[in-house]
């Protein structure tokens, strides 16, 4: 579900946001839960520059001040029942995150999967039920599994499917590997003693989300972009010309292709690819 708003002014006019219905609100009152304060930290911004102060990654800057929520991405307290006490806004990620009470008294906040609701109980291990928040090895999980969060290698934390709406699907296992079809379409085998939770991920109409204004990107922390054919020759390899054209293979500002280059290092193996994403 997306709100979309009376246009009574005009940044309004194109604004569309997400319901946001999921998310844990309190009793009688519109506003959601706060953030546990033992699973904060503080975030300082860089800005998209590096240890030397020059800019490495452009149109960054500014917006609201950040507290990063501690994730638990390795799912390590096996055999522990949990309950889900809320489901909670991540302003550092597009998926949403649900806080676990453990039955020991430990807390610990998830990613939260589609359809999972305060009050739920959720488990990791090998007797763990095949139920969405549920993690376990993907030797332990049926073939079909739609799954989340995916490790690449054992014990290290997910790496894979973990934005907004995502998931991929458990197709095979053959000799201590387990082939997984990725949601670009890749197919790649990854080892059966990884990882991976149930579910597809939540807040899948976040892709919906119109900004509406520009100061709306502010706030995020997100600068505006120039258009290279808007240059000149000197500052864009697009710019210059006398008037509009587009004959030109689409660059960066230094030269290297934007679409369908592949920027992947050699040096890095092929071999747990089966089939390629740009490949039908």
């Amino acid at each position: 579900m997306v709100k979309k708003f009376r246009p009574i002014t005009p940044s309004l006019r194109k604004l569309v946001l997400p319901s946001n219905e999921e998310l844990t609100r309190k009793k009688g009152k519109r506003a959601t839960v706060k953030p546990t304060k033992s699973l904060l930290l503080p975030k300082r911004r860089t800005n998209g520059r590096n240890h030397n102060g020059h800019i490495t990654c452009r149109h960054r800057g500014g917006g609201h001040k950040r507290f990063y929520r501690i994730i638990d991405f390795r799912r390590d307290k096996d055999a522990i029942e949990a309950k889900v006490a809320s489901i909670e806004y991540d302003p550092n990620r597009s998926a949403h995150i649900a806080l676990l009470h453990y039955m020991d008294g430990e807390k610990r906040y998830i990613i939260a999967p589609k359809g999972l609701k305060a009050g739920d109980k959720v488990m990791s291990g090998k007797g763990a039920p095949f139920e969405a928040g549920c993690s376990m090895a993907l030797s332990d999980m049926p073939l079909g599994s739609v799954i989340h969060n995916i490790e690449l290698v054992p014990s290290r934390g997910a790496k894979l499917v973990r934005s907004a709406g995502l998931s991929a699907q458990l197709l095979a296992r053959s000799n201590g590997y387990a082939t997984l079809k990725m949601p670009s379409g890749e197919v790649r085998m990854v080892s059966d003693k990884c990882k991976a939770t149930f579910g597809e991920v939540s807040n899948a109409e976040r892709s919906l989300r119109v900004e509406g204004k520009a100061g709306r990107m502010r706030w995020k922390g997100i600068r505006p972009t120039v258009r290279g054919t808007a240059m000149n020759p000197v500052d864009h390899p697009h710019g210059g010309g006398e008037g509009r054209h587009n004959g030109y293979i689409p660059r960066t500002p230094w030269g290297m292709q934007t679409k369908g280059f592949k920027t992947r290092a050699k040096k890095k193996s092929k071999k747990m690819i089966i089939k390629d994403r740009r490949k039908k």
